[in-house]
């Protein structure tokens, strides 16, 4: 039998699926038809490929920046906003708050969404811009005149929007890198090679390169400073407790959670250790933290020993610092105090 095609024959069958449909949602039936395509948009953007309903606009994670986000002026006529160029519209007003919001991308909100997958590949692509990616793109020009100027955040500026509420936990996790939070992910790869790179150095993210930002050294550890960029003012950046041994002042005499337990060791080893503490302060002046962590390691006999050994090289010290070997010089002129030293050995 053939069939005939009619609009009248097709017009019955939508209508029918139409109430399938509307009678499946009544009883509880689970469908998909118009939850897919939201779906699907929001899974799609950030994966690194621009789909057909994804732009510059909506997803510039995807598709990369809008033409003249980056010039200063937020246009809204060219589909800039503050999810797709924060740089020239600032931050919108969920990012920051209450997690990864629909709107919000690891573009245009990493404190939320994490960090772009391709942020730290070295290529500033995508929708990568100074704000959102300063290790690949580069400081932007204002990061570093003291203003919180709008874009920037505490991850792309530190040094002047302070650092992030998380950066000094001893973890280096979520959005942070060497650029936001050097105290938890350490300094980066170039800081420390003597010049100072303007792109991704100043004197918050590499005072040892670019020198002390200005109120560094008067004693008042004051935001934005921190343990990494005036240790000075803010100490040392070591955290007990985060399963990382963070020497010369985390020892194993205080923090056995990261360093492990101490081990007794020989009144000779101690004082090898404390000879080696001599020039290790301060502008190669004695580091007293240093001698105190090496003689902790020793029982009482061993400490006794030490002491007496030690305040004759101290007393030599003078002489023989710049004379050959010092420890050679120091055993010449303490040889009674160091062969009674030898001697001593903590019990088993």
């Amino acid at each position: 039998m053939q069939t005939t095609f009619t609009w009248r024959g097709l017009s019955r069958v939508i209508l029918t699926g139409s109430v399938l449909v509307a009678l499946g949602f009544g009883c509880g039936a689970r469908t998909t038809i118009e939850l897919e395509p939201t779906v699907a948009v929001a899974i799609d953007c950030g994966d690194g490929v621009c789909g057909a309903s994804e732009t510059c606009a909506t997803c510039s994670a995807d598709c990369g920046l809008c033409a003249g986000c980056g010039d200063g002026t937020c246009n809204d006529k060219a589909g800039e906003t503050c999810a797709s160029c924060p740089s020239d519209c600032g931050k919108c007003d969920t990012c920051g708050k209450d997690g990864c919001e629909p709107g919000e991308s690891c573009a245009s909100c990493p404190e939320d969404c994490g960090k772009c997958a391709a942020c730290g590949d070295g290529e500033c692509k995508g929708g990568e811009d100074c704000t959102t990616c300063p290790k690949d793109c580069g400081l932007c020009e204002t990061c570093g005149n003291r203003s919180c100027d709008s874009g920037e955040t505490c991850d792309s500026c530190p040094g002047d929007c302070g650092s992030c509420e998380s950066c000094g936990d001893g973890f280096c996790n979520g959005s942070e890198d060497c650029l936001s939070c050097a105290p938890d992910c350490s300094k980066c790869v170039t800081c420390g090679d003597g010049k100072c790179d303007p792109k991704t150095e100043n004197c918050f993210t590499c005072p040892g390169d670019c020198g002390k930002c200005e109120g560094c050294g008067n004693g008042i550890c004051k935001s934005p400073e921190t343990c990494a960029s005036c240790a000075f003012d803010c100490g040392v950046c070591s955290v007990c407790g985060n399963k990382k041994c963070e020497p010369p002042y985390e020892t194993c005499a205080n923090c056995i959670d990261d360093c492990g337990k101490c081990e007794n060791i020989g009144c000779l080893e101690v004082l090898t250790c404390s000879i080696g503490c001599l020039e290790a302060g301060v502008d190669g002046l004695p580091s007293i933290t240093c001698v105190a962590n090496c003689a902790a390691r020793g029982c009482a006999d061993v400490q006794f020993f030490v002491d007496q050994a030690f305040a004759c090289a101290v007393r030599a010290f003078p002489k023989c610092r710049g004379a050959g070997s010092l420890l050679d010089c120091l055993q010449k002129s303490c040889d009674k105090e160091f062969a009674a030293c030898i001697g001593a050995r903590c019990p088993t």
